[in-house]
């Protein structure tokens, strides 16, 4: 029977008073949680001593925190640091001096010491790398966390205190990173497998984005592909990279979502050569760079019998191997120039790479791996990449490179590349790619480019063979810029 005022059977329609929720029992008024409540509530008495409700002691009369009071507070003194009289913390110093104290991490390390009952040998090393390329309170932190892998039952081995401190994920953890660059500089223990992992990662999510009835192919292309880039470091040749066998299956996951969302077909077998072409058509400036892989996982394919012919068998690339890319105007060389030697408000790190790839044809990865030691300040040279000889330096660029050392020697750091950020100051690792990618945002120009204008002037005033042997460069490589190349000033007149 339901009740007209809720439209609910009389047993739902019975809500409690405070919160709403039903009320099973017919006498009662409140539901099950606010009744307790409300006895809690009742067997609270004022307390005599501080006024507040609370659960007298039988004792003392009074509440809790009334019957057991704490140490009384210690007076307040004049901080030997800033001169303020404040809460005395430790070393006749206030709070936030003492949280600034460069010894704390010193005096945390020689307490770990004294609470362990063996304690490793390196442990003084340690505290003092943190305490040198951390602040105060993260160095601190640090030494806790190791103090915490050391108090537990398991092998405190510096290979097995490296693999309990990472955190599951795709980070490891700054103090995992810590430990990592402690260990590996002393020669405690090897470098971990972060970046086999991240890259494992990377290809699981490109094969987790193929549909599902295509996916087990790819997988398997997968599996043969790392089974031949290890018997390739096993040989000492030259295995893919990971970041080739990504962009292989970037391209085959975008193949499988093209043939099921636009061909309507699910199985690999089904794959003619129309398929491939239009999926190659979607874009033209990618065609070689994709038939290049669907080659191969279609070779694999037949080699495996999934599919019966291969459908990119007959395709060509049908493109010239000559340069194609963007260069800049001369107008648009002199203002970068302008601005990366007059502006003062431009990063240092974004002038030294454009003027860097600007006069000397830099790449990203050559000033990204550019370390102290390459630096001549005598001569005014420096080392990049693979280049057979140190590259001399004019006074901008010298200036620029002054820049970037000026503001790395703001920070205290032991990384011994030029360019360091704020996320490879307390370690020993290069600036990340992405990193360098977005450097020159600023400009509006991609570093490629502006290398690339470099590299066809020198190629198209000077011997390519010699600009090769200059940049440490194959020969092959830099005729690419000579293309449909013809000089108007060297012709005859007619």
């Amino acid at each position: 029977m339901l009740q007209q005022d809720t439209g609910r059977c009389i047993i739902c329609s019975r809500a409690c008073e405070q919160c709403g929720h039903p009320v099973r029992a017919a006498g009662n008024r409140l539901c099950r949680d606010c009744r307790r409540k409300a006895e809690r509530l009742g067997a609270q008495q004022p307390c005599p001593r501080c006024g507040k409700p609370g659960y007298l002691r039988e004792a003392t009369g009074r509440c809790g925190p009334c019957s057991h009071p704490g140490s009384p507070k210690k007076p307040p003194i004049v901080c030997r640091e800033c001169g303020e009289l404040r809460r005395h913390a430790g070393l006749g110093l206030c709070s936030p001096c003492w949280q600034k104290h460069p010894g704390r991490p010193f005096i945390r390390g020689e307490h770990l010491r004294d609470r362990l009952a063996e304690p490793p040998l390196w442990l003084g090393d340690f505290v003092a790398y943190v305490a040198a390329r951390h602040c105060v309170a993260r160095a601190c932190g640090f030494i806790t966390d190791l103090g915490r892998l050391l108090d537990d039952e398991q092998s405190n081995s510096p290979h097995a205190l490296l693999e309990r401190s990472r955190r599951p994920g795709r980070s490891m953890g700054s103090f995992a990173r810590a430990l990592e660059d402690f260990f590996t500089l002393h020669g405690l223990a090897l470098p971990t497998d972060q970046a086999e992992r991240l890259a494992a990662g990377r290809r699981q999510r490109r094969i987790d984005a193929v549909p599902k009835p295509l996916r087990p192919a790819v997988a398997s292309f997968d599996a043969s592909r790392m089974r031949a880039q290890d018997r390739a470091r096993r040989a000492g040749t030259r295995p893919r990279s990971n970041h080739t066998l990504e962009t292989a299956l970037g391209i085959l996951r975008d193949l499988a979502v093209f043939l099921v969302d636009h061909r309507g077909k699910s199985d690999w077998a089904l794959v003619d050569v129309h398929d491939v072409e239009a999926f190659l058509v979607t874009l033209p400036r990618a065609r070689k760079r994709r038939l290049t892989v669907l080659r191969q996982f279609f070779r694999f394919a037949r080699s495996t019998h999934i599919v019966l012919v291969d459908p990119a068998r007959t395709l060509t690339a049908k493109e010239a191997n000559g340069f194609r890319g963007r260069t800049l105007t001369l107008d648009q060389q002199r203002e970068l120039f302008r601005r990366w030697s007059t502006d003062e408000h431009v990063h240092p790190h974004e002038a030294m790479l454009g003027m860097f790839a600007l006069l000397h044809g830099a790449s990203s990865s050559e000033v990204r791996m550019l370390q102290i030691t390459h630096v001549d300040p005598v001569a005014q040279t420096v080392r990049l990449g693979k280049r057979p000889h140190p590259v001399p330096l004019d006074p901008a660029s010298w200036a620029v490179l002054h820049r970037c050392l000026a503001h790395r020697a703001a920070w205290p750091t032991a990384n011994p590349h030029v360019m360091v950020t704020k996320g490879t100051k307390a370690g020993r690792s290069p600036a990340s790619t992405a990193y360098l990618s977005h450097v020159l945002d600023g400009c509006g120009y991609p570093p490629r480019m502006i290398r690339s204008t470099r590299l066809v002037d020198l190629v198209n005033t000077m011997d390519p063979k010699l600009v090769a042997a200059a940049f440490g460069m194959d020969p092959q490589a830099t005729l690419i810029y000579l293309a449909d190349h013809v000089d108007a000033g060297r012709l005859p007149n007619s």
